[in-house]
């Protein structure tokens, strides 16, 4: 596995081949040796709930797992499945654009297991999760 980090560009095009990234409209922002910082663009089709206008948790689930899975991608240069993921929401996320910051946590031959932390616009905590993937190389 390489340990150099990906070319920022080369992140957003293996992040928007899959269909369902693009409909997140996924912007790669940063990507270095510390992480990655992600934005999904906003949809009304994310609001779960039309008199509070809050995002739907399935979306905020989906957010986590796509950052922590590409700040693995960074490094290893390729998407790779999820074994397990766990999402913890911390505030509703209300209509805007939203920031992911992930970062690997550990980095194996096997499995891997990142972080990830999505931001509102007001820069305040909405969701984190912890993800386990599954790193082995193809065969």
């Amino acid at each position: 596995m390489s340990k150099e980090i990906i070319k920022t560009e080369t992140l957003q095009e293996l992040l928007t081949r899959g269909p369902f990234n693009r409909w997140l409209n996924f912007s790669v922002l940063i990507a270095n040796k510390e992480g990655i910082e992600l934005e999904a663009s906003w949809r009304d089709e994310w609001v779960v709930n039309q008199e509070r206008r809050y995002t739907h948790g399935g979306i905020l689930a989906a957010i986590v797992d796509t950052a922590a899975d590409y700040a693995i991608a960074a490094i290893i240069g390729r998407p790779v499945p999820t074994i397990n993921i766990r999402v913890d929401y911390h505030k509703a996320a209300q209509p805007g654009n939203l920031k992911a910051k992930a970062h690997v946590v550990r980095l194996g031959k096997q499995y891997s297991t990142a972080e990830a932390y999505i931001y509102d616009i007001e820069g305040s905590l909405v969701a984190s999760g912890r993800g386990t993937y599954y790193t082995a190389p193809p065969r």
